[in-house]
């Protein structure tokens, strides 16, 4: 008998998951924290989190899994970590973190890649880095260059939430080409680091990890490590991935036309191409997918609304109670007892930093229409879900201007998606069939690190378990209806857009 072990870090909670190697069943799931890790702001637009409570939540889990499973973790034979994408954790010699992670939220590095941008000139940075260097990693570190100096020369390398984990797990600081692209430091015409934005910012390569393809072994678990999580010392880790590229290689979207959707803290439609189209504006970003290639090329097209669950989150804790006395299903179910429209109420759920869609602004989470003799908490709930919705269309609309076709949308029945409302509304204002399958992130890091040891030959032994679980056409009797309000929402958009003198034209 034997296990593969996979971590999902995200921004909320550290999941884990065990499976059977021979079925790919799932033995056993687990997160930690029970509520959602915390994110600090010092300043309006920043987000932080420290790297060590990742650390010692991604043991939490662990034991959790043991606990619930009954299983031998010695005979674990792989593991594999999923992690927020974007954020930058940055360590000394003695490989401790010398400040909290800068997370994918945090808004306080726009105006340096704006300045990028501005300096390498748009055609280079399209052409070969496929993205504004933007509010990514690279700009982030250089924000520590320019204002923590002291700190900055104390940095011994740099990397990634998934990078940090497994680095305490073996002690080997590694990364991948598609972790780099994310951090808009792969240079795609040199297939290689991108020594231009490191010359432009004045960074040291030096200060970068190691490179290894995303399924290969990256080092095993120390002994050290090995007793903090009951695995065997020497124990690959196999496989790592951004949340995003790692959710789509879960749900086995790795094709051009397949997409792959996901609504945790943050909402993404995750497309997949095999040539690099740009979106000229960068509200769209383009990375390299898990299973790219020379051979056969396979680019990851990635729009993100940075307030979907948190918002929903936020309504939870300040409309019911102290704590949030409803659970999520009675929050869903609630918002389904509002009529389709939510009766004209409208939401803009972008209230959780710069929005890339929005081209890197700010302009808060905001409720239009609100008839205080009509609507209810069912109605807010309602505008809210529809709302994320309506945000993400936003962003497929600029998708689908790069070319990308979205027919079918596959998503794990998690997070919004456990919203039946969600899924039908997403179909509706979409036009696109959603599919829902039984996994998540933590299972699809188990499945890569399956891969990168060799103990699956190939993707076709991988997926083995995965389980579609229903599919969701959009309802033709309410596709009219939903294409109103978006109308709708869409006309409040720029309202509020122009009045900020930031006028988004979406696709």
């Amino acid at each position: 008998m034997g296990y593969l072990l996979g971590y999902d870090a995200g921004s909320s909670s550290i999941k884990a998951a065990l499976l059977d190697i021979e079925t790919g069943g799932l033995v056993a799931a687990a997160a930690s924290p029970e509520r959602e890790l915390e994110i600090t702001s010092p300043r309006p637009g920043w987000a932080e989190q420290d790297p060590e409570v990742w650390w010692e939540h991604l043991k939490r889990a662990t034991s959790l899994v043991r606990e619930r499973s009954q299983a031998e973790l010695h005979d674990v034979k792989a593991v594999g970590i999923s992690y927020q994408m974007h954020g930058l954790v940055v360590v000394d010699r003695d490989l401790k973190p010398l400040r909290p992670s800068i997370i994918w939220c945090d808004s306080r590095a726009v105006s340096i890649g704006d300045e990028a941008l501005s300096c390498l000139g748009e055609k280079t940075c399209l052409g070969r880095l496929l993205n504004s260097p933007g509010n990514f990693t690279a700009s982030r570190l250089k924000w520590v260059k320019d204002n923590e100096p002291d700190l900055y020369e104390c940095i011994h390398r740099v990397m990634l939430p998934g990078d940090y984990l497994a680095m305490k797990m073996t002690g080997d600081m590694v990364t991948t080409p598609s972790g780099l692209s994310e951090m808009i430091l792969w240079d795609f015409s040199a297939e290689s680091p991108a020594e231009m934005l490191l010359e432009h910012y004045g960074i040291a390569s030096r200060l970068l990890p190691e490179i290894r393809p995303a399924f290969s072994p990256q080092g095993e678990v120390t002994a050290a490590a090995a007793a903090e999580l009951g695995l065997a010392p020497g124990t690959p880790v196999a496989y790592r991935a951004g949340d995003q590229p790692n959710n789509a290689f879960a749900l086995k979207v790795l094709d051009p036309g397949e997409a792959a959707t996901t609504a945790g803290t943050s909402g993404v439609i995750y497309g997949v191409a095999s040539e690099p189209r740009s979106d000229p504006e960068s509200r769209v970003n383009i990375f390299l997918h898990v299973n790219h290639s020379a051979r056969e090329p396979r680019y990851g097209i990635l729009l993100c609304v940075n307030g979907t669950g948190i918002l929903y989150q936020w309504l939870r804790s300040n409309l019911t109670g102290a704590g949030g006395s409803l659970d999520y299903p009675a929050l869903n179910e609630l918002a389904a007892s509002a009529p389709a429209g939510s009766q004209g109420l409208l939401i803009l759920p972008f209230g959780n930093g710069a929005e890339r869609t929005l081209g890197n602004r700010s302009i808060g989470a905001s409720a239009h229409n609100l008839d205080l003799n009509l609507h209810t908490r069912a109605h807010l709930l309602r505008a809210a879900q529809e709302g994320i919705v309506f945000a993400l269309n936003y962003g497929l609309e600029i998708m689908r201007g790069t070319g990308a076709k979205v027919e079918k949308a596959r998503a794990g029945r998690a997070n919004m998606f456990l919203s039946p409302l969600f899924g039908e509304v997403f179909a509706a204002v979409t036009g696109a069939t959603v599919e829902l399958y039984d996994t998540d992130g933590a299972q699809g890091a188990a499945r890569g690190a399956g891969l990168g040891a060799g103990i699956y030959k190939d993707m076709g032994e991988a997926y083995v378990g995965l389980r579609k679980l229903k599919s969701i056409a959009p309802d033709p009797d309410k596709v009219g209806l939903y294409a109103e309000a978006y109308s709708r929402w869409r006309g409040i958009l720029v309202e509020v857009m122009e009045r900020t003198g930031e006028v988004g034209e979406g696709g």
